[in-house]
């Protein structure tokens, strides 16, 4: 006979443990809140239930005790010191006692009795009880029988001459009392639990829970789109830590929509680098064509200025060769060579459109390099070019933008600190504003002109930290600009980045 295999539970069962237990967990941070101070609210009042009963324990047989020491006075009055039965039994009701007894002077003295019990009572000493005692009587009066009795000794209070007073009460009116006393402390506990409670989740729903939520909210819309307007969140203007967050998440929104928009520029700006560097590279060849014929020509100015031609439609075809990589964000590894520091700088101040003759030259803005010849660093020829062409037209631009009548000076020098070769490119323009320092190295967001792409100082930082170097503003100011291009010295172990200066003055 062939075996049954029991059926497994479903999916939907086998989570249902976990589910169930969830049940009971809210998943809100609001319903939680108001679980959790209903529920230590409630655990306080469990922790102020035993002393709250051991006080009305005491209480009610101290009043007792009391009612029976001013029955017990009576029988002072009484001839010889004795009262009938039946105002007996009527002082014991009054009381509500069944014995009173008195100690004086060593001797214990019965001075009302009622009927005599067959179980004897137990005992309670007002007078030394402990802590621990005092805590637990409570509850063994609720546990005990309700034929019992309790037999209370405590200090006298109307009788100076006694030593203390003993009393026998029935246990069954105490746990009465006892449990209804128990019964209020409950419901009361309750309700200041939940009253206390719905209090604190309202104000922490105001001031805590709503503000994150409309946080949370701003957060969501702003990761589906983000360019969604109401997913921008305006700044409550509060100053604790939710106004903070406030803060910090508009800025937050801010710089990832300019990062977004700047993704989104390069990557048009991608796409039709794209479509045009094939028409590109083929005017660039007949460019090419047409230097190698001027070669031919017996002019000795043509023979002069035909490598410079030769040089820069050579340095084009690489760029536009490589352009598509910058678009993908990624720049051909250097190809490290010793460079003639001054002949590299005197090249691209000339593409540049700088001067290196006389102020008396119809370009207003000279180039005085104070680097000696046989300066040599370590670097890419072409990439170093690019990160000087970069500089000097930057600086040439920005002082041409000034009042026309000024002179302008771009200066270039050079320094070896330790392991690292610093170039030096200053110039003598307006220098840069404090917006445009606050995002000078960003695409589309460092441009100092109104017309600027905000690309060659990218670029350049991009090109010198390829090398393993650092480009910084080492000052900005009335005086100008400096710019340091920081890169390993020959040689050196392990490339070195200075620390910049504030670009607070030249």
């Amino acid at each position: 006979m062939a075996e049954v295999q029991a059926p497994e539970p479903a999916a939907g069962k086998a989570g249902w443990g976990r589910t169930g237990r969830r049940l009971f967990w809210p998943g809100g941070l609001s319903a939680r809140l108001l679980v959790l101070t209903t529920l230590f609210i409630a655990l306080a009042g469990v922790f102020i239930l035993p002393p709250s009963l051991a006080a009305f324990e005491r209480n009610w047989l101290l009043d007792r005790v009391r009612a029976a020491e001013l029955a017990s006075l009576a029988t002072e009055v009484a001839p010889d010191r004795v009262v009938s039965e039946k105002l007996s039994a009527q002082l014991l009701a009054g009381a509500g006692v069944e014995t009173v007894a008195i100690q004086s002077r060593g001797l214990r003295r019965l001075v009302l009795q009622g009927p005599r019990r067959d179980e004897a009572p137990y005992l309670v000493d007002l007078r030394e009880q402990a802590v621990s005692s005092w805590l637990l009587a409570p509850f063994q009066t609720l546990s005990a029988g309700d034929d019992r009795a309790v037999r209370v000794i405590a200090e006298p209070r109307f009788r100076e001459e006694a030593e203390f007073i003993e009393v026998v009460a029935p246990h069954a009116p105490l746990k009465g009392e006892l449990k209804a006393y128990l019964w209020q402390l409950v419901f009361t506990t309750l309700f200041v639990a939940g009253l206390a409670g719905a209090l604190v989740f309202l104000s922490l729903n105001f001031f805590l829970v709503r503000p994150m939520q409309r946080i949370t909210r701003a957060m969501e819309r702003f990761r589906a789109d983000p360019d969604d307007p109401t997913a921008h969140l305006v700044p409550s203007g509060r100053r604790d830590e939710i106004g903070r967050a406030e803060i910090e998440l508009d800025r937050m929104q801010a710089d990832l929509r300019t990062a977004l928009a700047s993704r989104a520029r390069l990557a048009a700006l991608g796409e039709a680098v794209a479509k045009i560097n094939h028409d590109l590279r083929n005017m660039l060849t007949s460019a090419q064509m047409a230097s190698e014929r001027l070669a031919s020509v017996p002019d000795p100015r043509v023979a002069q200025a035909l490598p410079r031609l030769e040089r820069a439609l050579d340095r084009a075809v690489r760029l536009a060769t490589e352009v598509l990589a910058y678009g993908k964000t990624q720049e051909a590894p250097p190809a490290l060579a010793s460079v003639e520091l001054a002949e590299a700088l005197l090249a691209a101040a000339e593409e540049g459109r700088l001067s290196d003759g006389p102020e008396s030259d119809h370009r207003r803005v000279r180039f005085v390099c104070e680097v000696e010849p046989g300066v040599q660093v370590l670097a890419d020829p072409d990439q170093l070019h690019r990160i000087l062409v970069n500089l000097m037209r930057n600086a040439r631009e920005a002082i041409e933008a000034t009042v026309p009548s000024r002179s302008g000076v771009v200066r270039a020098s050079w320094r070896r600190d330790g392991e690292t070769d610093v170039i030096t490119v200053a110039d003598n323009g307006p220098g840069l504003s404090e917006r445009a320092r606050e995002r000078l190295f960003q695409p589309f967001a460092g441009s100092g002109r109104a017309d600027g792409a905000g690309l060659g100082l990218a670029i350049a930082r991009e090109l010198v930290q390829g090398h393993g170097g650092e480009l910084i503003l080492a000052g900005s100011g009335p005086a100008g600009a400096v710019f340091e291009i920081q890169l390993p010295a020959p040689g050196a172990r392990a490339p070195r980045r200075l620390r910049p200066e504030s670009p607070s003055g030249t």
